[in-house]
């Protein structure tokens, strides 16, 4: 029916398939991830189909600026060259992330477990958006967030400067020993805690427990 809503009589013909190729754009989310990843890794990164948005390319500013070498070769085609997990240089600048969120979260994150303190800032709308989501859970591993009233940007994160004891879960489970069945039944026994091991949550070891828990109770 016409635009009118006077009926017109319409054909059609029989075409041929539709062949070709679709090029899609990359991800923003997975870009910021592949820059970040490869500026921790040891050695060449290479990454294709890189989306190459202002926000992206604030990452990159940012991975620079700790001292990974990333190069833009073209086409979405990039290289980036890592300084390894805890190698990241102290910046000379602030580093601004523009308008992402994501961005400024992830590097974030990255830099917190680096002995090295760094400031952040975004455009207006940017330093306008809480950042609790990642400065509250870098806090709790020993680093600090030192920003403005509401946990705003512009904000400087001081790095861990020790080591953040961990649980240790794996030698934990390995350390279960098979039940021993006795006059009272099953028997759980394991290893005796090394005298030197530090634990800083009382409760770390009780998922692990919990399972042996219940594989000797069933």
């Amino acid at each position: 029916m016409s635009s009118t809503g006077m009926p017109i009589v319409m054909s059609s013909q029989k075409c041929g398939s539709l062949t070709g190729e679709a090029h899609v754009p990359g991800d923003k989310s997975i870009s910021h991830r592949a820059l970040i990843l490869g500026a921790l890794a040891v050695g060449e990164t290479k990454i294709t189909g890189l989306l190459e948005g202002e926000d992206v390319l604030d990452t990159a500013k940012a991975m620079r600026a700790f001292g990974a070498e990333v190069i833009d070769h073209g086409g979405g085609t990039w290289s980036v060259h890592g300084v390894g997990v805890g190698g990241f240089a102290e910046p000379e600048q602030v580093i601004d992330c523009g308008n992402s969120g994501t961005g400024v979260r992830l590097i974030m994150g990255a830099m917190a477990t680096t002995p090295i303190t760094a400031t952040f800032t975004g455009d207006a709308s940017l330093n306008k958006r809480p950042m609790a989501r990642v400065t509250d859970p870098i806090q709790t591993l020993g680093a600090q967030a030192y920003g403005r009233a509401g946990g705003r940007l512009p904000m400087t994160i001081v790095g861990v400067h020790s080591v953040v004891p961990t649980c240790h879960a794996v030698p934990k489970c390995r350390d279960v020993r098979p039940p021993m069945v006795g006059d009272d039944g099953p028997t759980r026994q394991i290893a005796p805690r090394p005298p030197d091991e530090r634990i800083r949550s009382p409760t770390a070891h009780a998922p692990v427990q919990d399972w042996a828990t219940s594989r000797l109770r069933s």
